[in-house]
This record gives structure tokens, C-alpha cells and sequence, in this order.
């Protein structure tokens, strides 16, 4: 069988502070929402702006790095790979959510506020 190809990389900024949780068996799980931006010049010469907002997963380690160094507004880079869920809900429909489940996260702000110097920090799992 042929091996496929499913990775993503992308670089944004939080909307919302991360939150954590447990799996039942103890394994941490946090999860946060990122938004990028792009921009172009329509035919007419006007610019436009579009915004994509991606729901983010980190397990176990990476988890508990992103819960501790992340913050609404946090500009990182994350890569991973897609992961789409389904389930049934209260009502007897059936859900799904598209989520990029992260494998490395490189904050690319500084940690605390009135740093002089920029300082990337790297975070892989």
C-alpha cells in the first residue's frame, strides 16, 4: 500500500486562551482555536483580507507546554496533521470537527511582556 501525505503547518495567533482537560486514563489533552490571515488585490486593484481560523489539539507534553506558555493573542507556529472526529450528539445527530492535531509548536512572541529582545521559543513533542 502507498503511503500518504497529511501535514500541516501554520502561523497565527490565538483567539482564546488554551484549555486543558484529562483523558479518563490521565493523558492531558489542550486544546485552542488559532486564526491566519492572508491578503490580495482583486482584479479592480482592491486589497482584501480573509481570516481562517483552525481548531488546534496537543497531547500529553505538548499539551502541557502549550497550557503553560500560551495566551490569547499568542503568535506560534504549529505543524501537524489533520484529524477529523465524529459523533453522535444528545439530540441523535451525528457531528464532525476538523481539527489539526499538533506535533511541534514554536512560540514567536516573547513570553513576558517588556522583553527587549524577541526570544523564539521552540517546543517540540
Amino acid at each position: 500500500m502507498s503511503r500518504g501525505l497529511n501535514k500541516v503547518m501554520i502561523i497565527g495567533n490565538l483567539g482564546r486562551d488554551p484549555e486543558m482537560r484529562y483523558t479518563p486514563s490521565g493523558k492531558p489533552v489542550t486544546s485552542f482555536s488559532v486564526a491566519t490571515s492572508r491578503s490580495w488585490v482583486t482584479a479592480e486593484g482592491e486589497r482584501r483580507e480573509a481570516t481562517e481560523w483552525f481548531n488546534v489539539v496537543a497531547w500529553r507534553d505538548l499539551a502541557e507546554i502549550c497550557n503553560q506558555y500560551l495566551r490569547k493573542g499568542s503568535r506560534v507556529y504549529i505543524e501537524g496533521r489533520l484529524q477529523t472526529r465524529g459523533w453522535e450528539g444528545q439530540d441523535g445527530q451525528k457531528y464532525y470537527r476538523t481539527e489539526i492535531v499538533a506535533d511541534e509548536m514554536i512560540l514567536l512572541d516573547s513570553r513576558e511582556r517588556g522583553e527587549e529582545s524577541k526570544e523564539t521559543e521552540i517546543l517540540q513533542h
